[in-house]
């Protein structure tokens, strides 16, 4: 089974501890999410799982086939259209052009692009247009592991939504294991297995939630329940600095 481990990583940004002794696993299958406040190490630590940045201290195992990488900005390329920016890893990684281009055209339909914006360069798109052409261009590999960097975050609610229930039914479907971060809890709770709660100063895992009621039958009911339950805990109230009345 393809999974992640990760045992004692430490990190430090010159004399600054970023991260202490960050232990987690995620198998195939499963969304993980990191939340915690900012400043508090969260994108460090993506990035180090990710192999962007280069570990310092510590082990981490990657046993994924593939990966993709979303990030909170789009970063398409400003020179190419929408068509050619989904194409970008498939064409990286030798896929036939024609195909490339067929694969890239079905999923930015399935985004909700249409096909008069396939031509159109990021100057002319808006921003849930340019998110939507950034998780095609991610998905369109069709990775084993998607890493997610709070790419929900600028996004007004309707698309957010319409780009969480793709998610959702890649896990539901079993095409997909995910890791993320996020400040957002009514995110993590809506898609994640496991909810990692991630400290500042040093950035450090304090405590582990676990949902195993599957992301396609949580309504809107079941997130706001368990988002209240989440919010009372004594862990979260400490580590967001939460003033509860």
């Amino acid at each position: 089974m393809e999974r992640i481990s990760v045992k004692q990583v430490n990190h430090h940004f010159g004399f600054t501890e970023i991260l202490r002794d960050i232990n987690f696993d995620l198998k195939q299958g499963e969304v993980v999410s990191i939340v915690g406040p900012s400043g508090g190490g969260k994108t460090t630590l993506l990035h180090l799982v990710a192999g962007l940045l280069d570990l310092e201290e510590g082990k981490i195992e990657n046993s994924f086939k593939s990966s993709a990488f979303a990030f909170q900005e789009a970063r398409l390329l400003p020179w190419k259209n929408v068509i050619d920016n989904i194409m970008l890893g498939l064409l990286a990684r030798g896929d036939d052009r024609e195909l490339a281009q067929q694969e890239a055209e079905k999923i930015a339909l399935k985004f909700g692009l249409e096909e008069r914006d396939f031509t159109k360069f990021p100057k002319d798109l808006s921003g849930g247009m340019k998110q939507r052409v950034s998780f095609a261009r991610a998905l369109v590999l069709k990775p084993a592991l998607l890493f997610l960097d709070e790419p929900f975050s600028a996004l007004d609610i309707g698309l957010k939504k319409e780009l969480q229930t793709i998610l959702i039914e890649m896990v539901d479907q079993k095409e997909i294991s995910i890791l993320f971060i996020t400040h957002d809890l009514m995110e993590a709770i809506r898609l994640s297995d496991r909810v990692l709660l991630l400290a500042a100063d040093p950035g450090r895992i304090v405590k582990s939630f676990d949902y195993d009621l599957s992301q396609a039958d949580r309504d809107d009911s079941y997130v706001y329940a368990k988002s209240a339950s989440l919010l009372s805990d004594p862990e979260i109230i400490n580590t967001f600095e939460l003033e509860l009345k």
